[in-house]
């Protein structure tokens, strides 16, 4: 019984992590936003902005659970090494980017000032909220936001 315990922990983690992308002792959630991009870039690459789209929706839905048995099991509110909440921000944001990556760096940039500024809708979930939904919303907030100026920058200028 231990065994299966362990091992679903670690699966757990793998994906509360992001593939330990967010077990970096230095700036876990941009290293988790990093990590992200390439994947995002080969999903618009091959299969276009649905399936960005999809990626972007099912991350944030099963955030919720990953990321709040994590935290649970880790017995802290919101632990930095977990970045699937930076996964699903970084997601939005990147869903007007296409393959461009002058917009994915914009949209890199972007989503990660949000995240660390936490302007409006971001801070009041970050600070309001708890669990799973209080780590994950506060990111998809600033993937929203992120993702609005990019689409306005991809209309007008790309």
């Amino acid at each position: 019984m231990k065994n299966i315990k362990s091992i679903k922990f670690n699966i757990l983690e793998f994906f509360a992590t992001w593939l330990y992308s967010g077990k970096s002792p230095f700036a876990p959630g941009t290293c988790g936003s990093l990590a992200t991009l390439p994947f995002i870039y080969a999903l618009a690459y091959f299969y276009g902005i649905f399936a960005v789209i999809a990626f972007a929706i099912i991350v944030s839905f099963i955030g919720i659970p990953i990321a709040g048995r994590y935290a649970q099991a880790l017995k802290i509110k919101d632990p930095g090494q977990i970045v699937i909440d930076e996964v699903a921000g970084q997601s939005i944001a990147l869903i007007f980017a296409g393959t461009n990556l002058i917009l994915f760096a914009i949209a890199f940039a972007l989503f990660r000032l949000f995240d660390i500024s936490k302007p409006w809708l971001v801070g009041w979930a970050d600070t309001k909220l708890n669990g799973g939904l209080g780590i994950m919303l506060d990111d998809v907030f600033a993937g929203i936001f992120a993702g609005i100026l990019v689409a306005i920058l991809q209309f007008y200028c790309f």
